[in-house]
């Protein structure tokens, strides 16, 4: 482990369970199982490998220099950790659905603001049992009816009933 530990991101079970659908629950609790068996076997493990007693296998084997030469091969040994080529991607659009996701918030606080503004006026206005023609035709100006444009019965274009 090149003599240090991974840094893990510790994840919030409880905020993850709460997003789980009721049908996925049976593979949540498989994940968290897993994860939690992986975690313990990582925290199993030592900081650092355990040195190789060179010395020991010096005096158990017979052929001379083939420890030598698996312990100048060993200490040549190096091991490449992964390289991280994904984060930046995944903050990338993380980034770009914290802007997009803002911006729906703000569409959806303008809407409601509308709408609060129509249910305002919706219950302002005059009872429909108590309304007269006047007053429908000043709180809903669509339903005005243009006799001066249409003179006849229904007063409306055939097209628009």
């Amino acid at each position: 482990m090149a003599g240090r530990r991974v840094a893990l991101k510790s994840i919030d079970w409880l905020a993850f369970a709460e997003r789980v659908p009721p049908n996925q629950r049976s593979m949540f609790n498989a994940l968290k199982t897993r994860s939690d068996a992986i975690s313990a076997k990582l925290t199993s493990l030592p900081e650092a490998p355990v040195a190789i007693d060179w010395s020991f296998y010096r005096s158990k084997v017979a052929k001379v220099g083939m420890v030598d030469e698996f312990e100048k091969k060993f200490k040549a040994l190096q091991i490449p950790e992964p390289v991280d080529t994904q984060t930046s991607a995944i903050n990338a659009q993380e980034a770009e659905a914290n802007k997009s996701a803002s911006a729906y918030i703000a569409a959806s606080k303008t809407r409601i603001a509308e709408f609060e503004e129509k249910m305002n006026k919706l219950n302002s206005m005059v009872p429909f049992d108590q309304m007269t023609i006047d007053d429908l035709n000043d709180v809903f100006p669509e339903t005005k009816l243009d006799k001066v444009k249409h003179p006849y019965w229904p007063h409306k274009p055939i097209a628009e009933l």
